[in-house]
């Protein structure tokens, strides 16, 4: 049954309160994409601690992200009809008990379990931060800048999250990656209370409990073929039964939500170009910063020697290109539309990729940080672009699934990177690391070719600048 709740912002904030509601959901979000990549630069430590190998810590990363992925629509219809802030601190309490968890993990599973349970505290952040933001921000140009600003704390968390978590785990060890959520979560938990305004969608929906399930199966199925694939064999038997488990659960999902007056994801949506090529963009962008992360991690520490923090501080160009460019694509937006950020995007993540293709053992180190520098100043002006094409998509009333599907695809991208560059050099002798990942180079200057077609679709959405709030 569908009711009438009440309006999703009831009155209009001063500018100082917006721009304070915005740094409040940013804190938030940081952690959300901190936790994405801070884990990656330290695997090969937790592998030394629990005693195992690379691939089963595939799933410390994947674990995350697809449960994120998986549950980030529903939480943000939920938003829409219990209320955003109140989800927002559900949100805050499951992902700060959840990183506890993490912290004291005793074995590989329970770490495992822990990670799952942070990404469903997650999944209720980055849909409803970002319908926080869309709904105090009336103005069109302003929404622009605010989407760049909250673009560039979540570029800034993805890519800052090895350099994070080397520095943590050369002064503390492993366990600190987790620990340092602690008092951030307190922090935010009491911003939000005093800065952020009561706010609900202007519709109630059913929760598509069916679709939820198989949308989560799917996910989950996939990533588990991508990172069981290279062990059991690409023509084994258990991976032709789980192609088959991939396509039914799909066609299932496809099915249901077909069928569903009030589907967990509106399928009809996709036949709009303009919004269907910036989900796929979503992805192909964290596929790109997912696999260039995993990758430095394992060939600087596995194939040349490197220590957890100077594999991270070697990220540093990444860190930086994406926070000086995500705002300034954020600007771009709000004065020229998203074309022009998206090709600069587009054209930065191929040259890095392109840098990259023929790694070897000796590979200079100005290189691979030219590499890394371009990759993230690509990765710095893709997101505000992509967010304001979606969201310009969809109805204003539905800004929390708005927010929910982009942020999707983008777990979507970063738990498919992990398994694919995982795949790549699990169980590669450390002298092979170098030329095992060489496809995965082809792939981030692919991801980043893509963005280019993103952009050319892009054109339909008119600047923000020149639209009526």
């Amino acid at each position: 049954m569908t009711t009438t709740s009440p309006p999703a912002q009831p009155a209009t904030l001063s500018a100082r309160r917006r721009w304070t509601v915005l740094a409040v959901c940013a804190l938030s979000m940081f952690l959300v994409g901190l936790d994405t990549t801070i884990v990656n630069v330290g695997l090969p430590e937790i592998g030394r601690g629990l005693g195992v190998g690379t691939r089963d810590l595939e799933w410390v990363v994947d674990a995350y992200t697809v449960v994120l992925a998986g549950l980030l629509i529903a939480s943000g219809a939920l938003a829409d009809r219990f209320g955003r802030r109140r989800v927002f601190q559900c949100g805050l309490v499951v992902f700060g008990l959840a990183s506890l968890a993490c912290a004291v993990a005793p074995s590989l599973g329970f770490l495992v379990a822990a990670r799952a349970l942070q990404g469903v505290g997650a999944s209720m952040l980055s849909p409803v931060a970002l319908a926080i933001v869309v709904n105090a921000m009336p103005d069109a140009r302003e929404r622009a800048r605010a989407i760049g600003v909250w673009a560039a704390v979540f570029g800034l968390s993805m890519a800052a999250g090895p350099v994070t978590g080397g520095a943590l785990i050369a002064a503390f060890g492993w366990r600190s990656v987790f620990w340092i959520n602690a008092p951030v979560i307190v922090a935010a938990l009491v911003l939000v209370a005093v800065f952020v305004p009561k706010s609900h969608g202007q519709r109630d929906r059913r929760l598509d409990l069916p679709g939820q399930a198989l949308l989560i199966l799917t996910l989950g199925l996939s990533i588990g073929v991508l990172i069981e694939g290279p062990r059991i064999g690409w023509t084994s038997p258990p991976a032709l039964v789980g192609y088959a488990l991939v396509v039914a659960t799909a066609a299932g999902f496809v099915r249901v939500e077909l069928r569903q007056n009030e589907p967990l994801m509106d399928l009809g949506l996709f036949r709009r170009p303009r919004f269907a090529t910036a989900v796929l963009g979503a992805v192909a962008v964290f596929i790109a910063l997912n696999v260039s992360l995993l990758l430095n991690t394992l060939y600087l520490q596995h194939a040349r020697g490197w220590t957890a923090l100077e594999a991270g501080m070697a990220t540093l160009p990444m860190a930086l290109g994406a926070t000086l460019c995500a705002p300034w694509s954020g600007n771009l937006v709000g004065r020229l539309g998203p074309r022009r950020p998206l090709l600069l995007a587009g054209g930065f993540t191929t040259a890095g990729g392109l840098c990259l293709v023929n790694l070897g053992q000796h590979t200079g180190v100005l290189l691979l940080l030219l590499a890394y520098l371009l990759i993230g100043i690509g990765f710095g002006f893709a997101n505000a672009p992509i967010t304001n094409t979606a969201v310009s998509g969809l109805p204003k009333s539905r800004a929390g699934v708005a927010g929910a599907i982009t942020s999707a695809a983008r777990q979507v991208g970063s738990a498919i990177g992990i398994a694919i560059a995982g795949g790549l050099v699990t169980d590669v002798d450390p002298a092979g690391i170098a030329r095992a990942s060489r496809p995965g180079w082809l792939l981030v200057t692919a991801c980043g070719l893509f963005l280019l077609v993103v952009a050319r679709a892009s054109q339909e959405v008119a600047s923000p600048a020149r639209k009526t709030p």
